[in-house]
């Protein structure tokens, strides 16, 4: 099993979140982040006054996969949150050691 953390634009969340449907997952954590990588940060006016803004506010996805499923996710983020411009956003794997559904006591593959 993988986990899948996408740091993304937030007007692309409901685009992935779609088409990552439309592969069959179901169930995602998704969390409104901030952060800034080679873009920096901008200025923006407030009452006259100009200021910096070094968080960019980003949408953060997890998403907990059997192994196979991994590339077809991947493709999926990338051909929807992709715009070209600087600021898409980066896409973590890691290796899921162990899962298990609270509910049930459903663990692994069954559990997610």
């Amino acid at each position: 099993m993988k986990k899948i953390e996408a740091i993304i634009k937030p007007f692309k969340m409901d685009d992935v979140r779609e088409a990552l449907g439309e592969i069959g997952i179901t169930g995602m954590t998704v969390s409104e982040v901030k952060g800034f990588g080679r873009q920096k940060g901008h200025t923006e006016l407030y009452r006259g006054a100009e200021y910096m803004v070094d968080f960019l506010p980003k949408v953060k996805l997890e998403i907990v996969v059997a192994s196979q499923d991994v590339d077809r996710c991947v493709d999926t983020i990338l051909a929807t949150a992709q715009t070209g411009k600087i600021g898409d956003g980066k896409i973590f794997i890691t290796d899921v050691e162990r899962v298990i559904r609270i509910r049930t006591g459903e663990e692994n593959e069954s559990a997610i």
